[in-house]
């Protein structure tokens, strides 16, 4: 199947399987604003309900403590409720 006839999901799907990437890096990479990829992130995930595959998340983590025990895993939050550092890695998404 030719790449342009791939809908987005299903190019960012494969994209997934290959590495894990956080929705800004799929952002640039698909050239779609953050919130879009998050959206087909969720929609990705939906899909392969069922099957024997599935959306792996590496959770946000700040990166001066250390914390990663946020309680929404997809969104990055603003700022660390231990250390109130902004510095916060973004979740990553894969697909195995």
């Amino acid at each position: 199947m030719r790449e342009a006839s791939r809908t987005t999901r299903k190019r960012m799907t494969d994209r997934l399987r290959e590495e894990a990437l956080s929705a800004s890096a799929l952002a640039r990479e698909f050239e779609l604003q953050t919130a879009t990829a998050l959206t087909h992130v969720e929609h990705i995930a939906q899909t392969l309900d069922g099957t024997d595959e599935e959306l792996l998340v590496a959770p946000p983590a700040c990166r001066d403590c250390g914390f990663d025990g946020f309680d929404d895993l997809i969104n990055r939050p603003s700022r660390c409720p231990d250390c109130k550092s902004e510095a916060i890695e973004e979740p990553a998404f894969r697909v195995e």
